[in-house]
């Protein structure tokens, strides 16, 4: 009777221990698509943010090129990704970089800068970061409005020695109490210009070229 028992007791424990398992699998699971399914939706409103609606006439969502591997580690991808293209017509007139900044105070600062066919910026978006609330956080655009000092920029404009802070002798404004996050976007910011520079003649090809290639 007591060997009956605890074999009762050990088939109700293993099944207790089963339905547990798969309840705290099923809730990662729908966990991370909920956050994959947000980061896409936030991604998305900020690819219209930087090239509107109005500028282009193509499908930016499903037009797209693969980071080249060989970029991966300037652009701070750890598994490549998707640029996005914005053509009108037949004429790219702007591509949008994904990148991540690895040495903001709290951690990666994921983002995504737009670049005109001209070489000057079309803007940038942070998309995910864990930097320090009221003060790094300001990288956001809905916190602050720092983000669109970017506009019109250009490694030319300014030049390479004051892509910085200004608290290392650049141009770019730095937060009262944290600098370390802002030089982190700008560096990284100023890597995607110096990538698209290099990759000029693959991103702003015609689509016509390329569908004839």
């Amino acid at each position: 009777m007591i060997l009956s028992s605890i074999t009762k007791n050990s088939l109700l424990l293993g099944a207790f221990a089963l339905v547990t398992t798969a309840l705290l699998a099923f809730t990662a699971q729908f966990t991370h698509e909920r956050i994959i399914k947000a980061e896409r939706e936030a991604q998305q409103k900020a690819l219209f943010e930087i090239v509107p609606r109005t500028r282009h006439n193509n499908d930016l969502l499903s037009d797209t090129i693969k980071v080249p591997e060989s970029a991966w580690e300037g652009l701070g991808l750890k598994s490549g990704g998707d640029i996005y293209v914005a053509r009108h017509t037949d004429e790219t007139i702007a591509v949008i970089i994904p990148a991540v900044a690895p040495d903001g105070y709290s951690g990666d600062i994921r983002m995504i800068v737009g670049v005109n066919a001209d070489g000057t910026i079309a803007g940038v978006r942070v998309i995910d970061h864990h930097e320090t609330p009221g003060l790094g956080d300001k990288v956001e655009l809905k916190k602050n409005q720092w983000i669109l000092g970017f506009d019109g920029k250009s490694l030319s404009a300014p030049n390479s020695s004051h892509w910085r802070v200004k608290k290392d002798g650049g141009d770019f404004d730095q937060f009262a109490g944290a600098t370390i996050t802002p030089r982190a976007v700008v560096n990284q910011v100023r890597r995607v210009l110096e990538f698209v520079d290099a990759h000029r003649d693959e991103l702003f090809t015609k689509k016509s070229e390329v569908n004839h290639e």
